[in-house]
């Protein structure tokens, strides 16, 4: 029975970590639709699409994310959207890069 327990409550965990993972990339599609559409010119596919899962990666744990987004879309202002969208939108583009074979909705 003890076991049983055990079993169900790391069930129960592992389905939030992945829900988890799964709701940043949504508020990064719509940070990315609130905050970057405009100004990048462009959607949401389109701008993941500029680079791979790797590279994206990179670029999130190399802290250059604003700057590749201002590299990407000329018209952004930096320090224009919160870090931790910027990091959301980081975790967007993660999801659905050149080779994930993901298409987002917007």
């Amino acid at each position: 029975m003890k076991i049983l327990n055990i079993f169900m409550a790391s069930i129960l965990a592992l389905s939030l970590t992945v829900t988890a993972s799964f709701a940043d990339s949504a508020r990064g599609q719509k940070a990315f639709i609130k905050f970057l559409k405009e100004p990048c010119g462009m959607d949401g596919a389109k701008f993941a699409l500029k680079h791979t899962q790797d590279e994206w990666k990179q670029i999130k744990a190399d802290g250059k994310a604003e700057e590749e987004i201002k590299k990407i879309c000329p018209n952004y202002e930096m320090g224009s959207v919160k870090p931790n969208l910027i990091n959301s939108i980081m975790d967007f583009s993660i999801e659905f890069a050149s080779d994930s074979g993901n298409v987002p909705s917007c």
